[in-house]
Formats: C-alpha cells, structure tokens, sequence
C-alpha cells in the first residue's frame, strides 16, 4: 500500500492494484496551483515505489476535471504545512510523460489550460462527451507554453496552433477526432470505459509495462538510426524476464499466464 500523506488538494484512494487520486477542489473547479502539483509529484513517485500500484486513475471531483491554472496560489505559493517540495508543473508534466506505470485520465468535466496539460501528460485519457478540452490562456493575454510540449506530441501542428492561438474550446468528441484523447463516451458509460481500460492494463505484465514504457519513452526523441540499436538491447532485458517467461509458457500450453512482475 502506498504511504498515507496528508493532503490538502486531492483525495486518494488504492484498491488492489489500481490508485485514484482525485484533484479535490470543487468550489475551484479543480484549478492546479503549486499545492496541488506537488502533492501528485507525490503520487506519482509513491505509486511507482509501490510494488502492488499497478495503475494510477487521474479524475476530478464535482462537475469540472481541471479548470487550469489557479492564479491566485500561484502568486502566494504553496501552503505553509504543504508536504516537502519535490517540483513545479513542469516537473510534473515531465513525471507523467515519463511514468513506467499506466496513468489514465478520467476526464469527468472540463480540462482547461493546465489541466489540459495532465490530460495530454497521461497514457490514456478518457472523456465524458459533457466535456470541454482547451487552450483558453491567450484570453486573458497569457500562452500555454508548459503544455505546448506535451500538445505538440499528440496534436497534428496545424490544429495545435490554432488552438494556441484561437483560445478555442473543444468538444470531447473533436477531442478524439484529433489524437488528443483516446475516446469520448457518454457520461453515464465513463466509468465503465476507464474500468475496461484499467481491467486490460491489469491483465498485461506488470514487467512488460514498465520496460515497454521506460523503452517508449527513451526512444521518442531519437532518431530511426539512434533508436533501434537501443530497442534491441531493450528487447532482451525484456526477454529475461520471469514474466516473459511464463507468458511464452503459458502461449505454448495454452493456459492464461500468471504474471509476477519480475
């Protein structure tokens, strides 16, 4: 079990192997300030030193998922009693991108700014059709730049810009449309489509995940030439494994494999 922290912005909960932190500022819409990046930082690195966390659900409590920036704590800085620092945004922002356990958003509302940035930063991400996903900073003469790194991975350059720059807001459906998210569902079927997600995740090799994400990550900024010599090396630490082991066993006797994630 992960270690039980106090918390100001967020609520936590662990079932088995599956994590939800839910960003718990409902009278704010779940707008992100310095508290809030910090006590995930603190998720996150919990959870990935926790042997039994397999995924990490990321959702928002009441109507909104992340509202954006909250600018008044982003003058004042976190909390005197906050936990100890351990980064900013863009910490968490990298954290999330690099994360070797599954994070899957559970857009529930609105993901603005900021909080568009965790939904881009996540393995999966998955919305209620009621939502709203945006860029909305240029109103108020400001620019996405943080998240721009992680948009830029998912959305085709010309739409990108113009979000950027229209301060548009999407629907979830257009959302999927452009690569943003992975789907856009009806309210009532959001949990059981992040359930089905979480249940696949939970039934692939807790080894395999790690390694195939640390690899997916090492070689994104690399060219063809400097990526697949890389891989290859990557491939037979992953064919060491005990689970690779016991999957190919359990392929040729044709039985469902017991993973151990080792």
């Amino acid at each position: 079990m992960i270690p039980v922290r106090k918390y100001h912005t967020i609520l936590l909960t662990q079932e088995g192997g599956v994590v939800t932190a839910m960003l718990n500022r409902p009278e704010r819409r779940n707008a992100i300030g310095p508290a809030m990046v910090n006590e995930l930082l603190h998720v996150l690195a919990d959870v990935h030193e926790d042997g039994d966390a397999r995924v990490l659900v990321l959702t928002g409590a009441g109507k909104a998922f992340c509202a954006g920036g909250d600018f008044a704590q982003m003058t004042s800085g976190a909390e005197a009693d906050a936990l100890p620092i351990r980064g900013d945004y863009a910490d968490l922002l990298l954290a999330l991108c690099r994360s070797t356990k599954p994070v899957v958003a559970r857009v529930n509302g609105h993901a603005m700014g900021g909080g568009l940035g965790l939904v881009a930063a996540a393995t999966f991400a998955i919305a209620s059709t009621e939502a709203e996903l945006g860029t909305p900073e240029i109103n108020v003469g400001l620019f996405p730049m943080m998240i721009m790194a992680v948009l830029a991975r998912l959305v085709p350059r010309r739409r990108l810009v113009e979000m950027m720059l229209s301060g548009e807001r999407l629907r979830a459906e257009e959302a999927a449309a452009i690569g943003l998210i992975n789907r856009a569902v009806p309210p009532e079927r959001l949990d059981e489509q992040v359930q089905a997600t979480v249940d696949m995740l939970l039934a692939r090799s807790p080894a395999a995940l790690r390694l195939g994400l640390d690899a997916f990550v090492m070689q994104d900024d690399l060219s063809l030439e400097e990526a697949l010599p890389r891989l290859r090396e990557r491939l037979a630490g992953v064919l060491a494994t005990d689970d690779a082991r016991e999957g190919l066993m359990a392929f040729l006797e044709k039985r469902r494999p017991v993973w151990t994630g080792k």
